[in-house]
């Protein structure tokens, strides 16, 4: 722990202290103010469950309270000549939110994973989707810029719905040294499981709608052909990759509240658009099969309403961006399972923030039951039903990822507040001067 972090942390707490003292002298000042605050607060996080919670026109009375409310507050406040102390408190706020997340980065393990020379592949393949991302392998010319680094290049045009694993073991038994995907995701975990199968190396090419496997490998997704150095020019990673039943996924497998909305038809044409619809009937329990979650035989979930379980575990982002994968070679899975019951609950998740409603783990086995036959599973993306029970597990170093030389790198997200992190370092301060001060006298 270095002194940065102890005193970062210490002036987070300060801060922190100081809101408390501003809330407490507003208080005395005038009990009206602090009722006003307190109810602003309680009716505000309310107006929230509410437009989360209902699919009735009432949601967006409650979305305009929740807005309204916090700005009323603040009108009285002004009105009562208060405003300065508003002015300190945000300011305070700020401070110790600040001071705090710069002592959690800097406490943070340096991330990366170890990459090895490796020469170049001689007789690469590639699988290339066309439609995906919209047309990104004819817009990039990847085909042709493929070709002209000396791999054979497979389109799938069609007609019909084309076995890319099965492809992907012909070009083996062909002689293919590497084998690599221009596509979605869920055409990436396919490859890769043969390429793993037969201990080659594989390159991703981020060529599909979202690209999240290349995000997390510092891929710049903005120029998918940037992708295709690695045949050239390239080093190789050792990654791990996530199983569920008998298929392979390289990011990860979401049930419950998430995994019935990739169900939906209108998903892949408006995610948000489908997502904000059939969100309050899962809060609400309405929809979904009830799932028991089992990690490890040691810990057990009982009725989350969504849960995500990725091929190692994520930087926590928030429940809608589940953040990003410093390293995807740990061993091990990362499992997020949100439980909604309640205002405060609601509020944390959209502040992002670990609370009683989200739970992070990880974990070597995760076991799925459920009171329905077969579940909606949502893997890389791709909606499928499977048979319950579903069980999920890690195949460590199990992949051989050849990515460029240069390459932008996997930015990390700010971390979340963590209390007990905080205190740590904040009292570490105090032990060690003390420790200091017995050794000078002992000289």
């Amino acid at each position: 722990m270095t002194p940065a972090q102890r005193r970062l942390a210490r002036l987070a707490f300060a801060a922190a202290l100081g809101v408390v003292a501003m809330l407490i002298i507003g208080g005395f000042r005038s009990l009206s103010v602090l009722i006003v605050g307190v109810l602003g607060l309680a009716v505000t996080l309310a107006a929230l469950w509410g437009f989360l919670s209902n699919r009735s026109p009432l949601r967006w009375v409650c979305l305009t309270l929740a807005f309204a409310l916090p700005i009323a507050v603040i009108v009285f406040y002004i009105a009562r000549h208060q405003l300065w102390e508003i002015v300190v408190t945000l300011l305070l706020v700020a401070l110790a939110v600040a001071a705090a997340r710069a002592a959690l980065i800097r406490a943070r393990p340096p991330h990366g994973m170890p990459e090895r020379e490796k020469p170049s592949p001689v007789r690469p393949f590639l699988i290339m989707n066309p439609h995906s991302g919209g047309g990104k392998v004819r817009r990039f010319a990847l085909d042709d810029k493929a070709t002209a680094l000396g791999a054979e290049v497979a389109l799938l045009n069609g007609p019909g719905r084309v076995d890319v694993a099965e492809l992907a073991r012909r070009a083996v038994v062909n002689g293919a040294d590497l084998l690599g995907v221009a596509g979605g995701d869920g055409t990436q975990a396919l490859v890769a499981a043969v390429a793993a199968e037969n201990g080659l190396p594989f390159v991703v090419v981020s060529a599909g709608t979202r690209n999240h496997f290349a995000m997390d490998l510092g891929l710049d997704r903005e120029r998918p052909d940037a992708g295709l150095d690695a045949l050239r020019d390239g080093v190789e990673l050792s990654l791990d990759l996530g199983l569920i039943g008998e298929r392979t996924f390289v990011n990860n497998a979401s049930f419950g509240a998430y995994a019935e909305v990739v169900q939906s038809p209108a998903y892949r044409d408006d995610k948000r658009g489908t997502m904000l619809r059939l969100l309050p009937e899962m809060l609400s329990g309405q929809r979904g099969p009830h799932l028991v979650v089992r990690i490890d035989d040691e810990v057990v979930i009982e009725g989350p309403q969504a849960l995500l379980v990725s091929n190692n575990p994520y930087e926590f982002g928030g429940p809608t961006e589940p953040g990003r994968r410093a390293r995807l070679d740990t061993g091990l899975l990362g499992v997020i399972a949100i439980t909604v019951d309640n205002a405060e609950h609601a509020v944390e998740l959209l502040r992002g923030s670990r609370g009683r409603g989200l739970r992070t783990l990880v974990a070597h086995e995760v076991l799925v039951e459920s009171d329905a036959p077969r579940i909606p599973v949502g893997i890389d993306g791709e909606a499928v039903l499977m048979p319950t029970p579903v069980r999920l597990s890690i195949q460590p170093l199990a992949l051989r990822v050849r990515v460029p030389r240069e390459r932008p790198g996997v930015p990390r997200p700010k971390p979340p507040i963590d209390l007990a992190l905080l205190r740590h370092q904040a009292l570490a301060t105090a032990r060690l001067a003390s420790t200091r001060h017995r050794d000078r006298d002992r000289k």
